[in-house]
């Protein structure tokens, strides 16, 4: 009856203990087939082993790869999350300056508009009141003509006061008129009218209805 084989239980490196055993087995054998057959069992051996060692190296090593990978994977799909909502938002901030652009460019149009309506009206204003100031200093030369010799000196001019206080009420309207419109010059000229005729009647008594106004242009105003 023949014994059974020893069993050997695994260590750490079961493939080295192996083949030493092997090895030790072919030299105790005094050569032949067998002695062979277990050398070249054990070369087979380590040679397996160490293949085996090399592949679960690189196992390991592509575990590790694909470990890293996968953070990689991680970080950029979170980071292709935040760009995305970023666009999105970008968006978003654009079409909402180009709503705000387009209603600036409408506002615009219609101040544009506005402005040029106003200019016009503001002209037809001014041509009516360069008109009305014609006919002010017209009559007003008119009035400031002498009278005949024989009845007044060359420097007084006999006016009747009614005409002179019309004339006054004129001319304040014309200033006011010119300067809600900015023309000074305009408004300076309805001024030095209305000064030189307030001038003409303080100098003559209130029941009179005749004004003696002296002739030649008004003094200018103080500024």
């Amino acid at each position: 009856m023949s014994t059974p084989a020893p069993v050997y239980s695994l260590s750490t490196i079961p493939h080295q203990e192996t083949i030493d055993f092997l090895r030790r087995l072919s030299s105790m054998l005094t050569g032949g087939r067998n002695a062979e057959m277990l050398q070249q069992a054990a070369s087979l051996i380590e040679t397996l082993s160490q293949r085996a060692s090399s592949a679960e190296q690189l196992f390991h090593e592509q575990q590790e790869d694909h470990a890293r990978n996968l953070e990689l994977r991680e970080v950029a799909e979170l980071a292709s999350d935040n760009l995305f909502v970023e666009v999105e938002s970008l968006k978003a901030e654009i079409d909402l300056l180009k709503a705000q652009l387009e209603e600036r460019n409408r506002q615009g149009d219609i101040d544009r508009n506005w402005f040029a309506e106003e200019t016009l009206r503001a002209q037809a204003q001014a041509e009516v009141a360069q008109e009305r100031l014609t006919a002010v200093s017209a009559e007003l030369e008119e009035l400031r003509k002498p009278p005949p010799p024989e009845t007044i000196d060359d420097s007084i001019a006999v006016v009747p006061v009614q005409s002179l206080r019309t004339a006054r009420t004129q001319f304040d309207y014309l200033a006011r008129g010119f300067a809600s419109k900015g023309d000074v010059v305009s408004q300076m000229i309805c001024e030095i009218g209305a000064r030189a005729l307030d001038k003409a009647l303080d100098d003559n008594a209130p029941t009179s209805n005749i004004s003696t106004m002296q002739a030649g242009p008004p003094p200018l105003p103080e500024t």
